[in-house]
């Protein structure tokens, strides 16, 4: 059975650091998109990049998370997403542009429970690939719980607590202990 379990919400909220431990438990995990087309777009000098160009950014991560989730429903058990299709398009329907938005209710489902970190001001720091700052991070997090409820997902908000606690918390959320 495949399960395509995506872990998203605020910037700086832990998700990278609990998707790392969640791979340790034997789950295939995704990295965030974004995070690799900064990487990409950096290390070769586009401007792809959410800082420059904003539109052309979401549409190389939509193009990349599309790859992930092909890949991914052609394995087997638990894949975790570390943000998804939905998070780009997401933000580029907050753009105007609701092409992407409107597939993502039949043509790309992942599992129905969606676990997002909440706004975490103890633990945000900007980097070389996240140079917004924390109320802008706020806001994206507030937009994704609107539209991942509004596409019919289950949102589960994840405690601000450790990453052992935060692991154990999705393990029995997901029936795997």
């Amino acid at each position: 059975m495949t399960r395509l379990v995506i872990l998203s919400g605020c910037s700086g909220g832990g998700k990278s650091t609990l998707l790392s431990n969640l791979s340790k438990h034997g789950f295939a995990t995704v990295e965030e998109p974004g995070r690799r087309v900064v990487a990409q777009q950096l290390k070769t000098g586009g401007t792809a990049l959410p800082w420059l160009d904003l539109k052309a950014f979401l549409q190389q991560a939509l193009a990349m998370a599309e790859q992930d989730y092909a890949a991914a429903r052609n394995t087997s058990g638990i894949s975790i997403f570390d943000r998804s299709l939905i998070d780009a398009a997401s933000a580029l329907r907050h753009l105007g542009d609701d092409r992407w938005y409107e597939r993502l209710r039949s043509e790309f489902r992942y599992d129905n429970q969606v676990f997002l970190t909440p706004p975490w001001p103890e633990i945000y720091a900007t980097d070389n690939e996240r140079r917004h700052g924390f109320e802008d991070a706020v806001d994206e997090y507030e937009r994704l719980c609107r539209d991942y409820d509004d596409l019919g997902y289950d949102v589960v908000i994840l405690p601000k607590t450790g990453v052992d606690d935060r692991v154990e918390f999705v393990l029995k959320a997901l029936e795997c202990t």
